[in-house]
This record gives C-alpha cells, sequence and structure tokens, in this order.
C-alpha cells in the first residue's frame, strides 16, 4: 500500500512538475508574444498596439488556435449531459486568447498592412479555415449543441440565452454540421479554398490601390482647390515625387479630383485607374479569381441541398429569400435607371452650352453634375465642405450620441493609450450623468499607404455581461485626403454622411 502509495505521489509530482513545466512555457510565450498577451494598463487593459510587429503573427495565431481547440475538445468530451451552461457559455468563454491576437491581426490587415503581412496572411488563410472546420464538424461538439438546441424548442430559456442557442445551432447548421463525412470533407476543403482566394482578391485591390498613383505637373492642376493641390503635393513628397501632385487611388483622393478637375483625359486616367482595381490584366487581376470563388460557393451550398449561394446566404436575413430581394431590386430599378437618364441629360445639355463638344462618359458625371447643381440650385459643393470641417463633425458626432445616448467624449492625453499609428486618436466615454466608465472610441481618419480604402467600424472589445461587465474598445476609420500641415480637413457631404453612418 506504502508501495502505491509513494508511486502516485511520485507520479502526482512529475504530473504537476509536467503542467507546471508547460504552463511555464505557456507563460513565456505569451509574456514574449505581445499578441497574446492580456490587455494590461488603464481603461480595463488596452491592446498594445504600439509593440506589435508582424514578425508575432504566425506564432500567435497558430498558439491562439492550440489553445482554443483545446477548450473546445474538453467542451466535446464533458461527460456530463449538455446544458447551456456547460456547452453554449463553454463555447462563448472558450478562444480568449485568439480573440486578443485577432484584434491585431485585424489592424494589420486593413490599417497597416505590408508586403511582409500579406505573406504571413496568405500562409495563415487555409490554416485558419482548417481551424474553424475543425470546430464546425466537430461532431461531439455539435451533439451537444444540438441536444441544447432540441431541449430549448421544448422548454425555452430566457430570451437572450435563448437567442444564443438559436445562433448557434444554426451557425454549425449552415456550415455543414449535418452532413455525412464525405461531404464534411469537401466542404473543408472548399472552404480553405476560398480562404485562400478571399485573402488574395482583398490583397490584389490593395495593391492596386497602393500602386496606381496619378503624378500631375503644375500646368494640370485647373480646377482644383488650393486645399486639395497643397495636400497632392505632400502626398507626392512623401512619396519622393517632390515638385508634383499626387492623385491616390482612393475615392476621398478620386472623388473631388473627378468633381473639379478640368482635365478631360486626366479625369478618365483617375477614374479608370479607381474602377479597375484588380481588373487590370496582369498577377494582380481578379477576374479568374471571382469566376472560381462563384464556382466554388455554388459547389458548397450545393453540398447542403441549396440551388445557388443567395438561397444559403439570405436565409437569415431580413430578404430571406432571392426572389424576394430581386423583387425589391425590381421595383426600384426602372425608376433609378429613369432617373440616371435624366441626370445624364442634364449634364450633357451643360456639356452643349459650355461648347465642349463631348459625349457625357462615367468619368465625367461628378464634373458636370456639380455644374449642373450649381446652373439648377446655385449650390458649390466646395462653399459647403467649408462647414464640413473634421473635427467640428466630430464634435457634432459627440453630442448626438450625447443626445441619444447620454454619452460624454473626453480626449485621451496622446501616449497614455497605445495607438498603431501617429494619426490615430482616442477618446474616453462616461455617462453623462453619472461619469460612469463605458470605453474607448478610436479614429483612424486619413489615407496611407497599407490602409485599405471605405470606410468602417470595429470593436477591440465588445460588450459583454455575462461573465461580468465589459467596456467596450471601438473604432471608426476613414480615409480622407490628409491636409498639408496646418489646414483644417475639410471633407464633401458624401463623406459627411458615411463619417456618421460609420458611427
Amino acid at each position: 500500500m506504502k508501495s502505491i502509495i509513494k508511486i502516485t505521489a511520485l507520479c502526482t509530482l512529475i504530473l504537476v512538475a509536467s503542467c507546471k513545466e508547460e504552463t511555464n512555457s505557456n507563460e513565456k510565450l505569451m509574456t514574449n508574444n505581445v499578441l497574446l498577451q492580456e490587455w494590461t494598463g488603464p481603461y480595463e487593459g488596452v491592446p498594445a498596439f504600439d509593440k506589435m510587429t508582424v514578425e508575432d503573427v504566425q506564432e500567435a495565431v497558430e498558439k491562439g488556435m492550440e489553445l482554443n481547440l483545446a477548450e473546445i475538445d474538453e467542451i466535446a468530451n464533458n461527460p456530463e449531459p449538455a446544458t447551456f451552461e456547460n456547452t453554449i457559455v463553454a463555447m462563448e468563454s472558450s478562444g480568449k486568447e485568439l480573440d486578443r491576437v485577432f484584434a491585431y491581426y485585424g489592424i494589420m490587415a486593413s490599417n497597416v498592412s505590408t508586403p511582409e503581412f500579406r505573406d504571413v496572411q496568405a500562409e495563415l488563410a487555409p490554416k485558419l479555415s482548417e481551424f474553424n472546420s475543425k470546430i464546425t464538424q466537430n461532431e461531439k461538439l455539435f451533439q451537444r449543441v444540438k441536444a441544447v438546441y432540441d431541449a430549448s424548442q421544448k422548454d425555452p430559456l430566457d430570451p437572450q440565452a435563448q437567442r444564443v442557442v438559436e445562433l448557434t445551432y444554426k451557425g454549425f447548421e449552415m456550415n455543414g454540421a449535418n452532413l455525412d463525412a464525405e461531404k464534411k470533407k469537401r466542404y473543408a476543403e472548399i472552404n480553405k479554398e476560398l480562404s485562400t482566394l478571399y485573402t488574395k482578391f482583398a490583397n490584389n485591390v490593395l495593391h492596386d490601390e497602393e500602386n496606381y498613383v496619378t503624378y500631375l505637373n503644375e500646368d494640370q492642376l485647373g480646377g482644383l482647390s488650393d486645399a486639395f493641390i497643397k495636400s497632392a503635393a505632400k502626398i507626392a513628397t512623401d512619396k519622393g515625387e517632390e515638385g508634383k501632385y499626387a492623385i491616390t487611388n482612393t475615392r476621398s483622393s478620386m472623388d473631388p479630383f473627378l468633381t473639379y478637375s478640368t482635365n478631360r483625359e486626366l479625369r478618365k486616367q483617375v477614374w479608370t485607374n479607381y474602377y479597375s482595381r484588380g481588373d487590370n490584366g496582369d498577377e494582380y487581376d481578379n477576374n479568374e479569381i471571382i469566376a472560381e470563388i462563384l464556382k466554388l460557393r455554388k459547389e458548397r451550398v450545393g453540398l447542403l441541398g441549396y440551388d445557388n449561394y443567395a438561397e444559403w446566404r439570405l436565409q437569415d436575413r431580413m430578404a430571406k429569400t432571392p426572389e424576394n430581394a430581386m423583387d425589391l431590386m425590381l421595383k426600384v430599378w426602372p425608376a433609378a435607371v429613369a432617373r440616371v437618364k435624366e441626370e445624364v441629360a442634364d449634364m450633357q445639355a451643360v456639356a452643349n452650352e459650355l461648347g465642349d463638344n463631348i459625349t457625357i462618359e462615367p468619368w465625367d458625371y461628378r464634373y458636370y453634375a456639380e455644374k449642373v447643381r450649381k446652373k439648377k440650385y446655385d449650390l458649390d459643393s466646395d462653399e459647403v465642405k467649408q462647414y464640413l470641417q473634421l473635427d467640428k463633425l466630430t464634435d457634432a458626432m459627440f453630442f448626438v450620441a450625447g443626445e441619444l445616448f447620454n454619452y460624454k467624449f473626453t480626449p485621451v492625453e496622446d501616449g497614455t493609450v497605445p495607438v498603431f499609428y501617429e494619426d490615430v486618436k482616442v477618446w474616453e466615454v462616461t455617462d453623462k450623468d453619472s461619469g460612469k466608465h463605458i470605453g474607448l472610441w478610436y479614429l483612424d481618419p486619413f489615407a496611407r499607404q497599407g490602409k485599405r480604402s471605405g470606410a468602417w467600424a470595429t470593436t477591440y472589445r465588445s460588450y459583454t455581461s455575462f461573465e461580468g461587465e465589459t467596456n467596450v474598445l471601438a473604432s471608426n476609420n476613414s480615409n480622407f485626403v490628409k491636409p498639408a500641415p496646418g489646414e483644417a480637413v475639410l471633407v464633401s457631404w458624401d463623406d459627411a454622411t458615411t463619417f456618421f453612418h460609420e458611427f
């Protein structure tokens, strides 16, 4: 008996030592790789954006997936009967390390992308797809989710819990959990292929946005505002083309140029650059990629019994069916086409009056639409921009949020919270009456090399209450043209609308 006790004690000691060694190893990894570390500092912890590096990405993602899959396996193999707490809540609680990594990953993909990161991204895309398939095709896990779902259909949970259960079950079902083994294998293969294609598609577009820049000489600046010219000169200088003026391949640069430039050939060039992103017949061309994506999507949903991708995609969306979506579009289409024809006719009339001797083409729309506005309504979009200064628009958004939600926005002193680029600013959000801390709001306003085009909102940490209340770390991202030093940022009415929309 003593021998057994001794052996048991020794085994326990070895096990503890092994666990300690593994824990120390994990702690070392977590310490050395900033992307995996828990967020520290003020405001309940914030991402260490100032310390993230591309070199850390692959290790962090792979380790995060490994840790998450271990948690999933533990949930799937739980010998206790499946319940909301030990299955759904446990799944919701898993993957915290990977969630932290993805906050950095998203920034590197969308805000500060580099060729080095894109190489890592291309390598990780199929691995991330395999990781997702290992979860959605985990039969034991799905049976536990299904057991909770089936029980909730007979004895509903509270509304929030019921909604989470239904979304979780539907997510598994829509991603092939009910397929047989052979179809599951093909489904996972297709997802892996698609992940690579999606990544390549996005990076091809980003390549063309970065590399198709139109440089102007001083005699090609007709019609452009002083503020735009100064900004274009600064961008050209930053790109090593001092003495020239750069029109970058982003909407916020392209749009004002097409609206005001008097040089029609340059308008055509800038328009063509922008609307040909990923469509230039070179190694970054997306046409074959699009065809392959469509083919694989159709095959994938066919495995689930759907006739087309739209049927699968719309089932949990407002439209519900492709027929409903098409019905709405076809109701709008005749009126939309008729209105376009009216507007082009108005533009053509103005061009004829000016003796321009042209037929209106797409690269003429903005230029002559502005002249139509001036003629019909005595409205100058450039004059409107004088009232749409970026910092004042930001204050206006804060005012609206204060009126609607009782929020107060206070600038966070530079250097207090890490940011991923020098232009990013941060505000603390509190309740105006109680002073309760709600979260942080980050703003990344300007276009630059490595930042994808468009405007978007994202969260680094979302509000949740199921494990205690957490604050929100949210951001808005725009692509306004950065002004020359000392100049105000003036934005168009359309860009101002988008700015509010994303907020």
